[in-house]
């Protein structure tokens, strides 16, 4: 009976490092290049490692964004956590 509990408390404790292994955290900045201009924002965001095709979808919108101040288009800084 002890053995059970042991083997039980094992298995979940390893469910959640599986759980936390599958997550990649994404940290993004996106900031205007022009040194006049002073526009930043910055999101974070996780997902799953079986939707990797989402992170592509949102990266080829990010892809076309202008800064609303002066019009320039926006650099994407990408920062993973997996």
């Amino acid at each position: 009976m002890e053995i059970e509990n042991l083997n039980s408390g094992y298995s979940s404790s390893q469910n959640e490092i599986r759980d936390e292994n599958g997550m990649i955290k994404v940290r993004v900045v996106i900031k205007c290049p022009n040194p006049t201009c002073s526009f930043k924002k910055s999101f974070k965001n996780q997902f799953h490692r079986s939707d990797i095709e989402l992170l592509s979808v949102s990266l080829k919108c990010f892809d076309w964004m202008c800064c609303e101040r002066c019009g320039e288009l926006l650099n994407l800084d990408l920062e993973f956590k997996i």
